[in-house]
C-alpha cells in the first residue's frame, strides 16, 4: 500500500512539474502578446534616451507588439538601473543600460543592482568614443607632447570634466594613471560649460564625447590629441587611438545596450536579441546614429559579458589605485 501510495505521489508531482515546463514553453513560444516597456535610467531629451526612441519602432516592428519608452531617471543611472533589476523576470521590461551605470557607478558607489548577477545581457547597441581635445594654444599637437609638457608644468595643467565620478572625469583619472602625470581637475556640474572653458582657454584639457566635440573640432576651436577606443572614427579618420598615440591598454567610451533581468527564460532573451541585432542592421536605424555622432556596435551576448567584465575590473583598479572619493 505504501509503495502504492508513493507510487502516486511520484507520478502526481511528475505531472505537476511536466506541467510547469510546458506552461512555461508555451508562455514563451507565445511571447509577447503584450507591449514591452523598455526602461531609460535617464531623463527624456538625453543621448540614451534618444538611443532608446531610436531603436523602439524597429523592435516594435520585430516583434509585434509596442516597446514603449519608460524613462526612470535620477542618480546618474542608478535608480533606473535597479528598478530594472527588480523587475519581474517575464520578459516585459527590458533596459537601455549604460557604461556609467553598470562598470562606473558599481565600482565607485554602493549600488542596489549587481551588473553581472542581476542582468541577462542581449547586444550592445552603440558607442560614443571620447577623445581627449586640448586648447589650440597649447603647444602639443601629440600624445607624447602631451606627456612631456605635463611633466614639465609639474602637475599644473587643468583638465575639466562634467562633474565628480563622470565619464569624462573618470577617464581622465585613466590617463593620468596609465601615464604617470597628474592634471588639475576642475569638475562642472555638465560637460557644456565645460566644454565653454576649454575652447575659451580657462582650462587646458578635456576627456569629452566624440559627437559633441567633433563641430568644435572641425571649426579649429578645439584641437584633438588621440581618440580613446581600439579603432580610429570614421568622423575623424586622422586621429590616432591612445594605443597608436603611445598609451597602450587605454578604452574608454560610453555605449548602451539591451538587457533584461537575468531570471528571464533563455527563449524568451534570444528573442529580444535578435530583435535587436535585427533593428541594428536597419538602414534607418544607422543612419539615426550616424546624425547622433553615435556608432552602432552590436555583440553576442557572451561578448557583451566579456566587455562589462573588462571595464568593471579597469574602473575598479582606477578607484583602488587613486583613492577617489566620490558621494
Amino acid at each position: 500500500m505504501e509503495r502504492a501510495a508513493l507510487s502516486v505521489r511520484c507520478a502526481a508531482t511528475f505531472s505537476t512539474g511536466a506541467l510547469l515546463l510546458l506552461t512555461a514553453s508555451l508562455a514563451c513560444a507565445a511571447y509577447p502578446e503584450k507591449p514591452i516597456r523598455i526602461i531609460v535610467p535617464f531623463a527624456p531629451g538625453g543621448n540614451i534616451d534618444i538611443t532608446a526612441r531610436t531603436i523602439a519602432p524597429g523592435m516594435t516592428e520585430l516583434l509585434g507588439q509596442s516597446v514603449i519608452v519608460d524613462n526612470r531617471g535620477g542618480a546618474g543611472g542608478k535608480q533606473g538601473t535597479e528598478i530594472a533589476s527588480k523587475a519581474a523576470p517575464d520578459g516585459y521590461t527590458l533596459l537601455l543600460g549604460s557604461s556609467g551605470a553598470l562598470t562606473m557607478s558599481p565600482a565607485f558607489y554602493k549600488v542596489g543592482y549587481d551588473p553581472l548577477k542581476d542582468f541577462a545581457p542581449t547586444s550592445m547597441v552603440s558607442i560614443v568614443p571620447l577623445v581627449l581635445d586640448v586648447h589650440p594654444s597649447m603647444p602639443v599637437h601629440t600624445i607624447k607632447e602631451l606627456i612631456a609638457f605635463a611633466r614639465k608644468r609639474n602637475g599644473t595643467l587643468t583638465m575639466a570634466s562634467a562633474g565628480p565620478g563622470s565619464t569624462t572625469h573618470l577617464t581622465g583619472e585613466l590617463f593620468q594613471l596609465n601615464t604617470g602625470i597628474k592634471f588639475v581637475h576642475i569638475p562642472y556640474k555638465g560637460s557644456g560649460q565645460a566644454l565653454i572653458d576649454v575652447i575659451g582657454g580657462q582650462v587646458d584639457l578635456i576627456f569629452d564625447q566624440l559627437s559633441s566635440s567633433t563641430p568644435l573640432i572641425k571649426s579649429g576651436k578645439l584641437r584633438p590629441l588621440a581618440i580613446a577606443t581600439s579603432r580610429r572614427s570614421p568622423s575623424l579618420p586622422t586621429v590616432p587611438t591612445m594605443a597608436e598615440a603611445g598609451v597602450p591598454a587605454f578604452e574608454a567610451s560610453t555605449y548602451t545596450g539591451v538587457f533584461l533581468p537575468a531570471a528571464v527564460p533563455k527563449e524568451i532573451v534570444q528573442k529580444v536579441y535578435e530583435a535587436v541585432i535585427k533593428t541594428l542592421a536597419m538602414p534607418s536605424t544607422r543612419d539615426s546614429f550616424e546624425r547622433l555622432g553615435a556608432e552602432v556596435i552590436s555583440s553576442t551576448p557572451e561578448e557583451f559579458t566579456r566587455r562589462l567584465q573588462r571595464d568593471l575590473a579597469q574602473w575598479t583598479r582606477v578607484r583602488d589605485k587613486t583613492n577617489i572619493q566620490l558621494e
